[in-house]
């Protein structure tokens, strides 16, 4: 895995990669089926997560929607020492198959109980499945930033996400096909469980003995909890106010870009250029989050990883704080409804790949410890909680009487403290760096 170790002949699969990445002699294959393992991951997610809306409408009421972030927040207070405890017993592949066989079991027990029509199943499968895509796509994570070093990391982390990338359109995609054909919502629950296992099947080819040729302990970690190693340390306590400042602005601006939205439809269903505001609202979104899909893959694709090898980490850091800060200043200033789209298009496709991709590289120098355990408390229960937080803070605009210019102000605010978070983080990434 480690390119310092004897060289290799590149192969024809390592020549055809390195138009997406640095990819050197004898990596292609490693770095395909990762590619691989977090496209399965991510499709079968956002197959799961089409299932959700209706499922939770149909047998719990659009209600109960509102109570499902404070639950997972709950939940999570309990799952994040658990997994804890679970890590500092088994060595990584073992978590990896008991934690991704836990979580199919409870497809299948979702799958009885709507055979057996249980109260509530809406509810509780929306509240798992915001823990589920959490904790997996941390543990995937993990497991990368466990097989490689630092530098093959930054290397390779831009090309990897292109399967998170892809996959969540595939997913969204293929769900929508089988609900055209009147597909019911628990036989996508069942695709979805096969496109999950394949995805576990995809941990395997790394066995024990590869991983430790390559350098890489087996073994299982020390006793500590994962809150507790967030909370003693300085870098990992950056990174988790990071995640929350970069949640507090992306729900202001997704609440600032639904009012527009909702404003635009409601004076063209007054001057009767539409049917209704509904199929509008609905037909705006689809076009919306297809282009996001589109741009996001095209910046993981083909500029992260010439980001990164120019610009190190600061190259996926900082163009998403910059962006949100010119955007929400234009809306702030006045901007017109197309600014407030742009913006939140360059906004979010810029979210789903370079910061993505500098979340993941972040945990390049930090133990296996961290690794695993504070990357699950950080990526799970801190960032509910921070959707807890950008909850509250729209609440209180909105009963104030905060225009969408008003809104904008305060994601101003948010994205200078960002900024000066992320520069303090940077500088510890490189510490750390230096220090081995």
């Amino acid at each position: 895995m480690n390119s310092s170790d004897t060289p290799r002949s590149s192969s024809a699969l390592d020549r055809a990669l390195r138009v997406f990445g640095d990819v050197r002699a004898g990596e292609g294959r490693d770095v395909l089926l990762l590619v691989s393992n977090v496209f399965l991951l991510l499709s079968g997610y956002y197959i799961l997560k089409v299932v959700r809306e209706p499922l939770i409408l149909a047998t719990g009421g659009a209600e109960l929607k509102s109570y499902a972030a404070a639950a997972q927040a709950v939940a999570l207070m309990a799952v994040v020492p658990a997994y804890s405890r679970l890590a500092s017993r088994v060595d990584r592949l073992k978590l990896t198959v008991w934690v991704l066989s836990a979580n199919l079991a409870c497809v299948v027990a979702f799958i009885v109980g709507g055979a057996m029509k249980v109260p509530y199943l809406g509810f509780a499968f929306y509240v798992w499945l915001g823990i589920f895509v959490s904790m997996t796509v941390a543990q995937f994570w993990s497991f990368a930033n466990d097989l490689y070093s630092k530098q093959d990391g930054e290397r390779l982390f831009p090309l990897i996400g292109i399967g998170s990338t892809a996959g969540a359109p595939v997913g969204a995609w293929l769900a929508a096909q089988l609900f055209g054909t009147g597909s019911s919502p628990f036989l996508l629950m069942g695709i979805a469980a096969v496109v999950i296992l394949a995805h576990l099947a995809l941990y395997l080819p790394f066995s024990r003995g590869r991983t430790a040729r390559a350098g890489q302990a087996s073994g299982g970690m020390g006793q500590s909890d994962g809150f507790a190693l967030v909370l003693k340390k300085p870098y990992l306590r950056n990174m988790m106010v990071l995640l929350v400042m970069l949640n507090l602005v992306n729900t202001v601006g997704e609440y600032v870009l639904s009012r527009t939205v909702l404003a635009v439809a409601e004076q063209r269903e007054a001057l009767h250029l539409i049917a209704d505001k509904e199929s509008f609202i609905g037909s705006a979104y689809g076009r919306f989050n297809v282009l996001v899909s589109l741009v996001s893959l095209v910046l993981q694709s083909l500029v992260a990883s010439r980001l990164v090898k120019r610009f190190g980490l600061a190259g996926v850091l900082f163009p998403l704080p910059f962006i949100a800060l010119g955007g929400y200043g234009l809306i702030a200033a006045g901007g017109a409804v197309m600014v407030v789209a742009y913006t939140k298009l360059a906004e979010n496709s810029t979210d789903y790949s370079l910061m993505n991709t500098a979340k993941q590289m972040l945990w390049l120098p930090t133990s296996r410890e961290e690794k695993y355990k504070a990357k699950q408390a950080i990526d799970t229960f801190f960032v509910r909680f921070g959707d807890l937080c950008a909850a509250g803070l729209v609440f209180v605009g909105t009963t104030v009487g905060l225009s969408i210019r008003g809104f904008a102000a305060i994601n101003i605010l948010l994205v200078l403290v960002w900024l000066v978070i992320a520069w303090r983080l940077l500088g510890r990434y490189q510490r750390i760096d230096a220090a081995h």
